[in-house]
């Protein structure tokens, strides 16, 4: 039989309740058996696989954990493809396959192909994925294109879980910072300076140029200001739109602000919270309860003039992503910039507001991006002046290797992107050797089969060397590190798994001839070796493709 981590912990939990079942175990009443789960030993010679079920039961059924899992090792060691079963300190399992049921997972992960490491556990559950979201008024700087990299591999691996997930775009088009970019594109049509708070960059030249040439009468207009807003808007939208798609990642919505406002959602929901408990008249303005929520301090929804604060906007926007007649949200998770920390206790407070459970409110708060040349800041962009934008990285590294290093850290942590490292071809740079190790296991399958080795037929119990035991090892560590990255939300366990992988993967190449040499003839071991090498391939591009990262053939 195949023994992924999954299977294995199915035939564990199996041998448990056959336990119980014999009275070997008997749980006290109202207790219930622990969901078995299996991990990889940190010391490869404690075995293949580890369970502390036995720790986690014994008080349950009163015995000691050594003597559970002494009861637990005498069936483990029975089930099929089980090598051996040892008991180690106060009560750990620690097991040892046969080399049959090892090699099988590569069968297995060639059966299901780009299937493999997926699952349906979040099947039925929509998840609406808000991030970017970068204001209109100029190209997507570093911060931002963190979030498309995230954003976007977070997507990919939830929707490897069975979710179906929204990806949104909130386009902010309401507000100062629009009006600031309009006066700045009128300014620089008249030749004039920008104003003091208005936008500069090369940028801002090319947009209002644009306009002109579209409009040509757009500054003897009845408001030059307002055309300039409105064209200059849309054309900068469709830049960033265009930035994000080169960087492969497109939005199934585009949400503007403004619709808010101009289809009196904001009005409406106002007046209808009025008349809940979640809100209260003081000073002549209309607060919210948000320090129910955990927010510092209660918020200003409606204005002593009648006007609505940004926070109302927040509730409209929660409601209509958790109303809308498609695709309604399960579960809305934004994912904003480091200076957005005050949003958590505001959103949460706001899906209280309305009536929703506040944990359908996620908020994942990203940290700030550097660039580093030669050991120092990078700090100025060709086109934007002031601020390093997507373009200017991309360029620099490409997409492949801009997506991986933006997505290969927690985004809790600052980041500084090495760009020496980024482009050297060599074991360094974390994108190239992962990369590398698919291009290698493409190149040695074109030389197994002008060799003539073939899988038409195999024994993976060939696969008995310690570097065939390492590499299978991690590939059994995929599905894990795809659902680890789905529950806590950390799309760089996918790559730092990646990375585990190619490592495994380059040592068991050195070591591990596919084609035979000279007039060696072919054997199974060469035939199960591919099998292997292919195996990985398969994982690799598998992972690859969650993080929106290409898998190369050559190199």
């Amino acid at each position: 039989m195949a023994m992924t981590p999954e299977e294995l912990s199915l035939a564990i939990d199996g041998a448990l309740n056959a336990a119980i079942d014999a009275g070997e175990l008997t749980l006290a009443d109202g207790e219930t058996a622990p969901a078995v789960r299996v991990e990889r030993p940190k010391n490869r010679d404690h075995g293949d696989w580890a369970t502390n079920v036995a720790l986690q039961i014994s008080k349950k059924v009163g015995k000691n954990p050594r003597e559970v899992a002494q009861v637990l090792a005498t069936r483990i060691s029975e089930l099929d493809g089980i090598a051996s079963v040892d008991i180690a300190g106060p009560g750990f399992l620690n097991i040892v396959l046969d080399a049959a049921a090892a090699g099988e997972l590569a069968v297995t992960i060639l059966d299901q192909g780009s299937t493999f490491g997926r699952s349906d556990v979040l099947a039925g559950k929509t998840i609406n994925l808000e991030f970017v979201s970068a204001n209109p008024t100029g190209p997507i700087h570093l911060g931002g294109t963190r979030w498309a990299a995230v954003g976007d591999s977070l997507a990919r691996i939830l929707e490897a879980q069975g979710a179906n997930v929204v990806r949104e775009y909130y386009f902010n088009d309401h507000g100062n910072q629009i009006d600031r970019f309009a006066k700045s594109l009128l300014a620089r049509a008249k030749g004039e300076a920008a104003p003091e708070d208005g936008y500069g960059g090369e940028y801002i030249t090319d947009i209002a140029n644009r306009v002109l040439a579209s409009h040509p009468d757009a500054l003897s207009a009845e408001d030059p200001q307002e055309v300039f807003r409105s064209v200059g808007v849309e054309l900068m939208f469709e830049e960033i739109k265009q930035s994000l798609h080169e960087f492969r990642v497109d939005f199934d919505v585009y949400f503007h602000e403004n619709s808010l406002f101009e289809d009196g959602k904001v009005d409406e929901l106002l007046e209808k919270l009025k008349e809940s408990e979640n809100l209260y008249f003081k000073d002549g303005a209309w607060w919210l309860k948000s320090t129910d929520f955990g927010d510092d301090k209660d918020r200003v929804v409606i204005k002593s003039d009648g006007n609505a604060a940004y926070i109302a906007g927040d509730i409209a926007y929660f409601q209509d992503k958790t109303k809308r007649a498609e695709n309604p949200a399960d579960l809305a998770i934004y994912m904003l910039g480091a200076d957005h920390h005050g949003y958590v206790a505001r959103l949460k407070a706001a899906a209280a507001a309305l009536g929703d459970d506040p944990d359908m409110v996620e908020v994942m708060i990203g940290q700030m991006v550097n660039l580093v040349k030669d050991g120092k800041p990078v700090r100025m962009s060709k086109r934007a002046g002031t601020v390093v934008t997507m373009e200017d990285l991309v360029e620099i590294v490409g997409v492949d290797a801009a997506r991986y290093s933006l997505t290969r850290y927690s985004v809790d942590s600052n980041i500084d992107i090495d760009l020496d490292l980024l482009t050297k071809q060599s074991n360094e740079n974390p994108v190239f050797y992962v990369q590398y190790a698919h291009a290698r296991t493409c190149g040695l399958a074109r030389n197994a089969e002008l060799a003539g080795v073939t899988t038409d037929s195999y024994d993976v119990a060939q696969l008995s060397t310690e570097a065939d035991s390492a590499l299978l090892a991690a590939l059994g560590q995929f599905a894990g590190a795809v659902k680890e990255s789905a529950d806590f939300r950390e799309p760089h366990r996918v790559a730092r798994y990646l990375e585990t992988l190619a490592g495994a993967y380059h040592r068991w190449y050195g070591v591990s001839p596919v084609a035979p040499k000279g007039e060696e003839e072919i054997t199974d071991l060469h035939r199960a070796r591919l099998l292997l090498n292919n195996a990985t391939r398969q994982v690799l591009a598998n992972g690859l493709g969650l993080l929106g990262v290409s898998a190369p053939e050559k190199m």
